[in-house]
């Protein structure tokens, strides 16, 4: 599946984040251990920001300037809605040339959905737009080996993708970053999350 494809099933389930029964508090913790960890709160990036915008409320909070990027146009629609004076880019993060460089950026439950074969493309991406100490949280499917698949469990069929968790780590590690914090936050379930920091800029 491309990208824009995980962005048209997205649009058909954005009820599911907006209704009542959503847990707000979802990945707020591991927001906040993440945000601990910076040094300066400049500008911040939600990569695959959603509707919610509970990471844009938090990263405010915490004296950041962020702004948000979404593949799926009723995602950024209802995000503009919430925050109207955010910036917000409906784009594929694959292709998106990020007009900026941060000091934070988040990619929650986000970037699993791109074609595995762009995924070091993406992450590098993400770390080169890092100022020296910025810090990158992201989830992942905490699998032994690279891999990816499909499934409708949310509705429509959805794509999914990993390098695995020594991919990740091998990746980071050879990119000037140092990891900050890894956990498989619903083991045992393979969600999984971490905390990098860049080391350098340079």
């Amino acid at each position: 599946m491309k990208p824009t494809d995980i962005g048209q099933a997205y649009n058909q389930i954005t009820h599911l984040w907006e209704s009542e029964g959503f847990n707000r508090n979802n990945g707020i913790k591991p927001h906040e251990k993440a945000i601990a960890f910076t040094k300066n709160a400049g500008k911040a990036l939600d990569i695959g920001c959603g509707c919610t915008g509970r990471f844009i409320d938090l990263l405010q909070e915490h004296g950041f300037q962020p702004s948000g990027i979404d593949v799926s146009t009723e995602m950024i629609r209802l995000a503009k809605q919430r925050h109207p004076d955010i910036q917000f880019y409906h784009a594929d993060i694959c292709v998106f040339e990020l007009p900026e460089t941060y000091d934070f950026i988040t990619a929650w439950d986000s970037i699993w959905h791109i074609p595995l074969a762009q995924q070091q493309q993406v992450i590098s991406k993400i770390i080169n737009s890092l100022n020296a100490g910025g810090v990158f949280i992201f989830s992942f499917g905490g699998t032994t080996d690279a891999g990816d698949q499909t499934d409708d469990f949310m509705g429509p069929e959805v794509y999914y993708s990993s390098l695995g968790v020594n991919g990740f780590l091998k990746l980071f590690m050879e990119s000037g970053c140092i990891i900050r914090h890894l956990e498989f936050d619903q083991h045992p379930e393979l969600h999984t999350y971490m905390i990098v920091e860049r080391l350098d800029a340079d």
